[in-house]
């Protein structure tokens, strides 16, 4: 912190402490008041913010003028309410906790479904781009990392939708431990092979959806989109508040005109009945079924359902009774204040599709253009990774990421159980942290009455880090194929810089997400080094995202002091 900002700190907390135990001296002219009113914003924020170069988020005013006490307003020029308070925001996100180191003598098997949802990476800069550090609970970290396109090899044969690579090496931030990464590799489809689509946007234009940064964006979102259709495609538009619509019935691609014309006419207006478009989506969706096609839902809302079914587990029902006839459901999240990240996700986990968050035009772009086949066709479903570690070599290890993906170890074989699905072209990356027999990078002691671990796996195994299983079913059946793999420790890379570009940057991606996380297992690991990492692995980056991760990282670099003094107002406040 600058000596200036540490000053005006110091002089707000007087300020609040006379305004909390001097009320007999709380006169303040009329002309003080007036004149303060309309000041400056104070200066601690201001000097802050000229570094950082952004705009702060919408503030009220704590303290009224007739409050404030005589002598900070005499002696230093500086009010209580000269430091902005953020509003209170009603966004939701499910609280959870991060994985735990596991002994692979107790634990040897993890489980956990695929995710290839992003919508916590194009949030999360949104926080950042509006001069704020993100909620905790926002941070996922496999959905920041799997927001990156890594380019593993494409499948060699036809006999599997997608490759699986392997590689190991020394874990960034500690020298004790190993980086296990794993990537999946779905295989490319051209645009122009993609079967015929019958997408159904089903369109809150609720009150709450009037900012720009909703409706206005995602109609931009939507002409874009329909600029790509191919002229047998089909697109319908139903749109609820307080009462649903149908905007457009299933229109063929060919009809641009008719589609556009539908698409300018939506406005935000009314409450929210979301419940009821859901059903009224899937109607639209089974009137324009496409056998052999996509057939999608794709809900697009600031998830401020406050109308309508009574609960959400009985929405979650509601979805997946209707993904068994073959209609999936996308969810793409818009605007902030009252955004319900924790809804949104659950939604299009439940519809068996995807969950993006659009922030910018060009986030809009990239999903419903760019990557306009992954989000699109699913090349295989209900996929699931299984690790088995061998207690010869691994003592312990932890999944950086993937919590609300966790799968019961019967799971794995059980193709009831639902679990991710893999879109065309889709990259999916996992990282563990593991720690090798005889490290000092052990956490946790041994259990005294169990077997010794060299009596856990027979000795023909000893060259085995582990054995890596992935379970999934092809796009057009009901049973699942198994693929096995293991990884040799001979395999262990010992120079990080000897690694690969795709394993340096996907460990900058989940060194960022711990760190926002407040993390405990970095170590000393600093976002100088976070930084230093991302830029080395930086590479090609012909969609320039990687560059702009890097520019993010430096911008959360300034806003963390600001981060801390907001904090420490904070307490002070509520010390008082």
């Amino acid at each position: 912190m600058s000596q200036s900002s540490s000053l005006s700190l110091s002089v707000l907390a007087i300020s609040l402490l006379l305004q909390s135990g001097c009320t007999s001296n709380q006169s303040v002219s009329d002309k003080a008041a007036s004149t303060h009113q309309t000041s400056q914003p104070a200066q601690l924020e201001e000097s802050v913010m000229q570094d950082t170069a952004v705009s702060a988020a919408p503030v009220t005013r704590a303290f009224a003028a007739k409050d404030r006490p005589m002598m900070a307003e005499q002696h230093y020029g500086i009010f209580p309410s000269d430091y902005p308070v953020v509003e209170e925001s009603r966004e939701q996100y499910a609280s959870y906790s991060d994985n735990p180191v596991r002994r692979a003598a107790e634990f040897p098997v993890s489980t956990f479904s695929i995710d290839v949802d992003t919508g916590s990476y194009s949030n999360i800069r949104r926080f950042l781009n509006q001069g704020s550090l993100p909620n905790e609970d926002a941070v996922r970290v496999e959905e920041m990392i799997n927001y990156f396109s890594y380019q593993y090899p494409q499948p060699k044969n036809n006999t599997q939708p997608f490759s699986i690579s392997t590689e190991v090496g020394p874990t960034p931030w500690n020298s004790d431990t190993q980086l296990l990464h794993i990537g999946i590799q779905g295989v490319d489809v051209a645009a122009t092979q993609l079967p015929e689509a019958n997408l159904v946007f089903l369109i809150d234009i609720s009150g709450s959806m009037q900012a720009k940064n909703k409706l206005p964006l995602l109609k931009s979102a939507l002409k874009m989109l329909a600029k790509q259709m191919d002229e047998t495609d089909k697109i319908s538009l139903v749109v609820y508040a307080g009462e649903t619509g149908i905007a457009l019935k299933p229109t063929q691609g060919k009809d641009r005109r008719k589609i556009l014309r539908a698409i300018n006419k939506l406005s935000a207006s009314g409450s929210t009945n979301g419940a009821a478009g859901i059903e009224l989506a899937y109607d639209m969706a089974e009137e324009g079924f496409i056998e052999g096609g996509i057939n999608r839902v794709i809900l697009a809302t600031d998830g401020d359902f406050n109308v309508g079914l009574a609960s959400v587990e009985a929405l979650k029902k509601l979805i997946r009774e209707k993904r068994t006839s073959g209609v999936s459901l996308t969810t793409l999240g818009f605007g902030s204040g009252n955004y319900n990240d924790h809804l949104m996700e659950q939604l299009a986990d439940e519809g068996n599709g995807n969950y993006a968050y659009i922030d910018t035009l060009n986030e809009a772009r990239k999903v419903l253009v760019d990557e306009r086949a992954s989000t699109l066709h699913t090349i295989a479903r209900d996929v699931k990774i299984q690790i088995e570690f061998n207690p010869e070599v691994v003592a312990e290890y932890r999944l950086l990421g993937y919590e609300n993906r966790q799968l019961k170890r019967e799971d794995f074989n059980n193709d009831k159980v639902d679990a991710g699905d893999i879109g065309a072209g889709h990259t999916v990356t996992a990282l563990y942290e593991v720690t090798l027999k005889n490290s000092h990078g052990q956490r946790i002691e041994p259990l005294r009455y169990q077997p010794t671990e060299t009596q856990t796996k027979p000795a023909k195994h000893h060259q085995e880090l582990a054995l890596l299983r992935l379970r999934y079913k092809p796009a057009e059946t009901e049973k699942s194929e198994l693929i096995e793999q293991t990884i040799d420790k001979n395999s262990i890379v010992k120079d990080i810089d000897k690694t690969s570009e795709n394993y340096r940057f996907s460990a900058s991606v989940a060194a960022f997400g711990q760190t926002l996380r407040q993390g405990k297992y970095l170590q000393s690991f600093s976002m100088d080094d976070v930084l230093s990492l991302a830029q080395s692995a930086r590479g090609k980056d012909e969609s320039g995202y990687r560059a702009e991760f890097i520019q993010l990282l430096k911008l959360a670099q300034t806003l963390q002091p600001l981060q801390a003094e907001k904090q420490q107002v904070s307490q002070l406040r509520n010390a008082l």
